[in-house]
C-alpha cells in the first residue's frame, strides 16, 4: 500500500467547482479547472472532452493530435515536477545555471552530475548511485534538486527529493494512534521512485533510529537494483563512519561515484 498521507511525491492541487462553467464550442457548458503548475502559477486547463477527441479521433498527424499530445506531455512533466519534492527556493536550480566561477572543482562536480543525468538510462538500469559530500553551502542540494529535474524532464521518470529528517518524522508517524500506513509502506514508497535523492544525511545527530531507517531505504533499492542519490555535509570518511560501511558499499556498488564539495561556502559571499 503506497502512503498516502506522506507527502513525498504529492499532486499538484486542483481549483475546481462544480458550479463554475465555460462554454466550449464543441461540447456546451465544461467544468472549469485550474492546475497548479511547477513554476508557483495556475494554468487553465481546456476542455477534457476536446483533448480526448483529438487523441483518439484525428489523424496523429493532425495539428489538433499534435497539440493534444504535447499538452499531455507537459501535463505528465509538471505533476511529476510537483510530485519531485523539489521546493520553491531550489525549483529555479538547473544544471546550467550552477555556477562554477571557473573553479576546477566546482567544474569537475557540475560534470559528474551533468554525466549522471545524461546516462541515466544506464544508471537506472544498473541500480548505480551517487554520493554529494562536503562542506555546507557548496550546492549540493542545487545539484540534487537540478538533477531530478532534469531526470523528470529528458525521461519523465519519476525523482523524489527529501530530507532524512522528513522521512524519520514520516515513519514516526507510523507510531501514532489511528496510523493508517506503517514503516513498511514508508520504504516501499521511497522505494518506488526511479531515482530518490535523500539529502541532510548527519545534518542531526543521527540516532539509531534515523540511521535505522536509513538503512533501510538505501538496502530496499538496492535490492530493487534502482539508484540513490545520498547528499550530505559530512566528508566521505565521516560519511562513512556515521551511516556504516555496508550502506556505504551499497551506494558504491556498480561504480556509484563519491563527489567531495571542499570549496567555502556560497553563503557567505552572497
Amino acid at each position: 500500500m503506497v502512503n498516502p498521507t506522506s507527502n513525498f511525491s504529492r499532486q499538484p492541487r486542483v481549483i475546481s467547482n462544480e458550479y463554475v462553467t465555460e462554454e466550449c464550442p464543441q461540447h456546451g457548458s465544461v467544468l472549469r479547472r485550474d492546475v497548479e503548475q511547477f513554476d508557483g502559477t495556475d494554468l487553465r486547463m481546456p476542455c477534457s472532452r476536446c483533448r480526448w477527441d483529438a487523441l483518439h479521433r484525428e489523424p496523429r498527424d493532425s495539428e489538433l493530435y499534435k497539440a493534444a499530445a504535447a499538452a499531455k506531455r507537459a501535463e505528465l512533466i509538471n505533476t511529476l515536477l510537483i510530485g519531485s519534492g523539489i521546493t520553491p527556493r531550489f525549483r529555479d536550480c538547473t544544471l546550467d545555471n550552477f555556477n562554477t566561477d571557473g573553479d576546477q572543482a566546482k567544474v569537475r562536480a557540475l560534470a559528474t552530475c551533468e554525466t549522471y543525468v545524461d546516462r541515466f538510462e544506464d544508471n537506472y538500469r544498473d541500480g548505480r548511485s551517487l554520493i554529494l559530500s562536503g562542506n555546507v553551502g557548496t550546492g549540493k542540494t542545487h545539484l540534487g534538486s537540478a538533477m531530478a529535474q532534469a531526470v523528470v524532464r529528458q525521461y519523465r521518470a519519476k525523482a523524489v527529493i527529501v530530507s532524512i529528517a522528513e522521512i524519520v518524522r514520516v515513519a514516526k508517524g507510523t507510531m501514532t494512534k489511528g496510523a493508517t500506513y506503517d514503516e513498511r509502506d514508508v520504504i516501499e514508497e521511497l522505494a518506488g521512485a526511479d531515482l530518490l535523492i535523500v539529502d541532510e544525511i548527519g545534518a542531526q545527530r543521527g540516532s539509531e533510529y534515523e540511521l535505522g531507517i536509513l538503512h533501510e531505504v538505501i538496502d530496499r533499492r538496492y535490492q530493487l537494483v534502482v539508484p540513490t542519490v545520498v547528499i550530505s555535509n559530512l566528508l566521505v570518511d565521516d560519511l562513512k563512519a556515521y551511516i556504516g560501511e555496508r550502506a556505504l558499499d551499497r551506494l558504491r556498488q556498480g561504480g556509484g561515484k563519491a563527489v567531495g564539495f571542499t570549496w567555502e561556502s556560497a553563503r557567505w559571499h552572497a
